[in-house]
């Protein structure tokens, strides 16, 4: 399910015309960061939402942003019913 959510979450960040490209290294954000002003985060939330039915409050943008990649889709799949995180 992690692979799903990332490979969703790169469709994503490319369809909002976000460059995907390292984002498993340093950022200006801080180690590993996406990188993404809090627009940004917060369209991504909305999207990951829609299609997940994860939410992410207002107080957790800031760390979600500071995340990878796989940080992040770990932090969906973390929030999915444990049916949906196993398939």
């Amino acid at each position: 399910m992690r692979d799903k959510v990332r490979e969703f979450v790169v469709a994503a960040l490319a369809d909002m015309n976000y460059d995907v490209g390292d984002v498993t290294g340093d950022s200006e954000l801080g180690p590993a960061g996406l990188d993404m002003e809090s627009l940004g985060m917060a369209e991504l939330a909305v999207r990951v939402e829609d299609e997940f039915g994860v939410a992410f409050d207002d107080e957790e943008a800031e760390g979600l942003a500071l995340m990878t990649l796989d940080e992040y889709a770990a932090a969906v799949v973390a929030r999915l019913p444990v049916a949906e995180a196993s398939a």
